[in-house]
């Protein structure tokens, strides 16, 4: 019996690494840390109630954007064990197996569960406040939106310690991620993990982009919207065509893998090579979704921080919905190696050429924007400066892999790598970390402190020329990714090194942030205006952070840069219309979003390791829970108006 035990603790826990160790014990001491808080302190049950149950769309964004930071310290310190492995030739920090396992879960984190979140975040915090809504359309759907994300990222977390991480690379190619290429559990998590949280990412971009055409505020006409809403408008709308396809692929590659289908292997009549299109085919699309917001924060902020409307809005929007339609046209030049005849290969090389002109539109605006405005630095500002010559720089190198006879010499080697991280980090990271920095007083009543935020952005940025900019070299020397060393006479050590101390620069950057949130907590500078910046649109006419419906009364959204218009009447002496108060519709929390999750979680666990008993008992989980959802119908409540009249009177408002 005690052997049997053994063996199974043998396959089940991930041992023999000292690293592992470590993160185990890691993993015990904070779970029991949070346990004894929470009982010492009695918060188990306002844990509960006010958020593991919640509905309300700006605690879903805090609870995403909490996710997201510690997805990117995961994913981080992935990137330095890797570099800390490349930093000189051959070092024996890393095994082979382990190297390959990390920068699996290095993509497959960056991606999904960190710039996905961080972007979910943003929606949460400022869509519904910015169109004048007390709410998302669907509230329900989006807490269980935030929760399907949530555990399909810790199931694909958990196989670090149990069962084996994935190790096929972050978009798992057949025929390494087939039985044949990876027997173990990994690449099991791998499907899971993401399926499930696919199905939140989903659910999400249904949510926004009803909200956005249904419950913007009176007067608000779709070419009056902040640009904002507008990227995350056209954002959805790509989510909602690309995210099926991530299903399906997935579903294929699970079916081969626990059925003994064929669909992606040579054998039976099937082709790898159909899987790399599908992937792609959500792929490219993928990185549009989570570079389109970065967007729309940019256009908020250079408008802001110029004292200017933005210039060129029109083209903006023509812009983005381009951007969001030519993404579907371009993922062919992922494997122009593949040998597609010469005609395919031009469409796809002057589809992907094509989709830097509306993209080079974008920062032509924004220069045009700060030409003769009033500009004043502050970190969102500084984010959005650090973007730009970043962005170009990884636009021109996409550009020069867009050509397909050159990019037989860019494809598979470091250049690649130098120029998707300057646009994913130099793109997406810069632009969340500003929509942050620029939105957090709204949501937590405080900045974030400016001396701090100013030393982590310089790490930051010269960490990252620091760390990219030689790979661009190594590429052209002929350095592959995905090799986990290499030798002295290859000649690539001294730009390696370099690298590596880049990437820690950064590290050390991302410290600095967390010291200046909790640094910030304590001393940094209170929101009492609820305007800190000197907004334009109407998240910035309430005060900070916001009641729980949002608006006492539903704001007119007739004007473009809507606040900004009011400021400029009540500065002409105009006072707007009074309006009387009414009783407020809102939704009540339930737990059927983290119990459903729950029940997919213990599917998706059970299905990895081939457990059909509980797979099944967890896919009838989830049926129980959409039966009880089905026939509950207390599921709404009224605020009356004395009670909003207190809310009021307590931020300092007069209605």
């Amino acid at each position: 019996m005690l052997d049997k035990i053994k063996d199974f603790a043998a396959d089940f826990f991930v041992t023999g690494d000292p690293l592992i160790y470590g993160a185990d014990v890691s993993i015990v001491l904070v779970t029991i840390a949070i346990v004894f808080v929470l009982t010492y302190f009695k918060k188990w049950g306002w844990l509960w109630r006010e958020w593991l149950t919640t509905v309300d769309h700006k605690r879903i964004g805090i609870m995403y954007l909490i996710a997201s930071l510690l997805m990117l310290f995961r994913g981080g310190v992935d990137a330095l064990l890797m570099r800390t492995q490349l930093a000189l030739p051959d070092i024996p920090f890393l095994k082979a197996e382990h190297y390959n396992e990390i920068f699996t879960t290095h993509g497959t984190i960056m991606i999904l569960f960190m710039a996905m979140p961080m972007m979910f975040a943003l929606f949460n915090m400022v869509v519904p406040l910015q169109i004048g809504a007390r709410d998302v359309a669907y509230p329900f759907l989006n807490a269980l939106s935030f929760w399907l994300f949530f555990l399909g990222a810790m199931l694909l977390n958990l196989s670090f310690v149990i069962g084996g991480s994935p190790n096929a690379g972050w978009l798992s190619y057949p025929p390494l991620s087939e039985l044949s290429g990876s027997p173990g559990v990994g690449q099991n998590f791998y499907i899971w993990g993401i399926q499930i949280s696919g199905i939140g990412s989903l659910a999400t971009g249904i949510n926004f982009l009803v909200t956005i055409l249904k419950m913007r505020a009176p007067g608000m006409k779709l070419m009056k919207m902040p640009l904002f809403t507008w990227s995350v408008f056209s954002t959805c709308v790509t989510i909602i065509f690309a995210f099926p396809i991530l299903t399906i692929t997935l579903a294929l590659l699970f079916i081969d893998r626990y059925f003994g289908a064929h669909f992606f292997t040579m054998d039976g009549g099937g082709m790898p090579m159909m899987y790399i299109n599908l992937i792609w085919m959500w792929g490219h699309p993928e990185v549009y979704i989570v570079i389109l917001p970065a967007f729309g924060i940019f256009s908020e902020i250079v408008a802001t921080f110029s004292k200017k409307t933005i210039f060129g809005y029109k083209s903006m929007v023509f812009a983005m919905m381009i951007i969001s339609i030519l993404s579907f046209f371009t993922w062919v030049h992922h494997f122009f190696t593949m040998g597609s005849s010469a005609d395919v290969n031009a469409f796809f090389a002057i589809s992907t050429m094509a989709i830097a002109i509306p993209t080079g539109v974008k920062v032509f605006n924004w220069l045009f924007t700060m030409f003769r405005g009033r500009i004043t630095i502050k970190q969102p500002m500084l984010w959005t400066l650090g973007f730009i010559p970043c962005f170009l720089i990884g636009g021109a190198t996409g550009v020069m892999l867009a050509v397909a006879p050159a990019d037989f010499q860019y494809h598979n080697s470091y250049f690649l790598i130098a120029h998707f991280h300057q646009v994913l980090i130099g793109g997406v990271v810069f632009g969340y970390l500003a929509g942050m920095y620029y939105w957090w007083p709204k949501l937590f009543g405080f900045k974030l402190d400016e001396k701090i935020g100013t030393w982590a952005f310089w790490l930051w940025n010269i960490g990252f020329y620091v760390c990219f900019l030689p790979q661009y070299w190594l590429g052209l020397d002929g350095m592959t990714r995905r090799v986990y060393t290499y030798s002295w006479d290859t000649g690539w050590a001294s730009l390696n090194f370099i690298s590596t101390i880049g990437a820690f620069l950064m590290g050390a950057g991302f410290i600095l942030q967390v010291w200046q949130i909790v640094y910030s907590i304590r001393k940094g500078e209170r929101d009492t205006t609820g305007d800190p910046w000197d907004g334009r649109t109407l998240e910035w006419s309430i005060p900070s952070p916001p009641a729980h419906y949002n608006f006492a009364v539903t704001p007119d959204g007739s004007h473009m840069d809507a606040w900004w218009h009011v400021k400029q009447q009540l500065k002409a002496g105009i006072k707007p219309p009074k309006q009387e108060l009414e009783p407020i519709h809102m939704p009540k929390n339930s737990a059927v979003p983290i119990v459903m999750s729950t029940f997919w979680f213990i599917a998706g666990f059970g299905f990895t390791f081939g457990w059909n008993w509980m797979g099944i008992s967890g896919l009838i989980g989830v049926i129980v829970c959409l039966f009880v959802r089905s026939f509950t119908y207390d599921v709404d409540y009224y605020i009356p108006v004395d009670e909003v009249k207190k809310t009021e009177a307590k931020m300092g408002r007069a209605i």
